[in-house]
């Protein structure tokens, strides 16, 4: 039998990390032009770095959430976009910021085409609504992963924190795939 693989590509990941040290968002948001900053709804302010494009949420605290970056050294290029930005507002960060991804997003295809029907029967952990959504939504314990699947093999991946987790989580899904699928072809 052929080998059935699959291949992805992450999309998005989600990291934080602490300045150490108060931020004046206030200050910060008047005095640089890629900030969004309204207290009254949000207590963090939106800075938008446009290479590698990204959005950072920074709070007075100091810690700030990246999103948009597709590896770890995009988020520590973004992080010294930031502390480059408050260093123009007099705010010098002498901490080396300690990076933690919260979560991955990566996208894919399985070489295989699902009968979502019979995989939502066969898997545990699944949910399917074909009338709400046409994905597949396969929670995956260990690793800790969830899928969406399509019938056409494509999928999306979120919930890993590291690219062997998410290579773990792909083996795993693509086992379980094809045990399924097997009962399926009985």
């Amino acid at each position: 039998m052929a080998k059935t693989t699959s291949n992805y590509k992450i999309q998005n990941i989600v990291a934080t990390t602490s300045l150490e040290k108060p931020i004046p968002l206030t200050k910060l948001a008047r005095t640089q032009p890629n900030t969004e900053y309204n207290p009254e709804t949000f207590p963090g302010l939106v800075l938008r770095i446009k290479e590698p494009k990204s959005a950072v949420l920074v709070f007075s605290s100091g810690n700030l959430v990246c999103t948009g970056t597709k590896s770890v050294a995009q988020v520590r290029k973004v992080i010294q976009a930031v502390i480059k930005q408050l260093k123009k507002i007099n705010v010098s960060i002498t901490a080396k910021p300690k990076i933690t991804v919260q979560n991955i997003v990566a996208s894919g295809t399985i070489d295989l085409k699902l009968n979502l029907n019979f995989l939502a029967l066969e898997m545990e952990n699944t949910e399917y609504e074909p009338e709400q959504f046409p994905g597949l939504v396969y929670k995956l314990i260990e690793p800790n992963a969830t899928f969406l699947l399509f019938s056409n093999g494509k999928l999306v991946c979120t919930g890993t924190k590291n690219k062997q987790q998410l290579e773990d989580s792909m083996t795993q899904l693509l086992k379980n795939v094809k045990i399924a699928q097997k009962e399926y072809k009985k």
